[in-house]
């Protein structure tokens, strides 16, 4: 598909597929034997922020890491598709296309609402959810209208978003916003931010995906939440401030919160050691 093509240089390719699902066409990285590990990536990401863990859990899982509706490599979904509980029902379809039934979900930032939103919708029932830095609770109330409006305009100007990607594509104003996050970003996935933000589909659907999210029926059903919910927060977090996970700690029952110090937003991409270890203790082999 013309404008889908995968980036010579973009890491670990020979694990890369495509698959028509949902009516889309997916970008899905898979690798590994085992039970079934499935690994969501948060806002404006791709499935290559999990190339680091991936590496390393293909040892004792099968790793799907699939790209969201027209971010990384994925097509562009319509509108409805891009909110929570669209996103949810169209990987719910990749999953059962691909006879998976993850024993673990992890999911960093929105890809923490996700996977949430994909156990209390019945969908799949793992061991455990793993939130990193989970954006699992409505931000800002008062002003979420605003943004989301502004975010549906937005996503709709090609002039805008061509005029983003074009100003992403330097070095200097990429590596500016992930510092902002709180993260020292490794230089593989410097580069990987580079080209996804030189690419006008995958900003749009990025200010798509903001425009239709909300959180808030997410938020009065998280108590039913059935597995366990492991919060790894990371002290440095300037996206999902630590406070948050603090909050779903005591909302949610039976959940542990584990912190890291020195670490950002993107932390996973930092220290993939640490939250690896961290995605193997909570697995219970049956």
């Amino acid at each position: 598909m013309a404008g889908y093509d995968l980036p010579a240089d973009w890491p670990d390719t020979e694990f890369s597929q495509f698959i028509d699902s949902a009516g889309l066409r997916w970008h899905v990285q898979v690798r590994g034997n085992g039970p079934d590990l499935l690994l969501l990536h948060g806002t404006g990401a791709s499935s290559h922020s999990w190339v680091p863990m991936a590496r390393l859990l293909s040892s004792d899982f099968r790793v799907i890491a699939p790209d969201l509706p027209g971010q990384g490599f994925t097509e562009l979904a319509p509108a409805p598709q891009c909110s929570l509980a669209g996103m949810s029902r169209a990987i719910g379809g990749l999953l059962n296309d691909l006879h998976a039934d993850p024993r673990v979900i992890v999911g960093h930032s929105a890809g923490a609402a996700i996977a949430a939103s994909l156990c209390l919708r019945g969908s799949f029932n793992p061991q455990a959810i793993v939130s990193i830095n989970g954006a699992m609770l409505p931000f800002g109330r008062a002003a979420a209208p605003v943004f989301s409006k502004a975010a549906q305009l937005l996503a709709a100007s090609p002039v805008f978003t061509q005029l983003v990607a074009l100003h992403a594509v330097p070095r200097k104003p990429v590596e500016r916003m992930l510092r902002q996050t709180g993260s020292s970003t490794p230089e593989e996935m410097v580069r990987c931010y580079r080209q996804l933000l030189g690419n006008p589909r995958h900003v749009a659907a990025t200010l798509r995906m903001m425009a239709s999210w909300d959180l808030e029926q997410l938020e009065v059903n998280l108590d039913r939440l059935h597995p366990s919910l492991s919060l790894l927060v990371c002290d440095n977090d300037s996206v999902v401030l630590p406070e948050q996970g603090e909050e779903l700690a005591r909302r949610v029952p039976g959940s542990a919160l584990h912190r890291i110090e020195g670490l950002g937003h993107l932390g996973h991409e930092e220290n993939p050691e640490w939250f690896a270890n961290q995605v193997r203790s909570v697995f219970r082999p049956e």
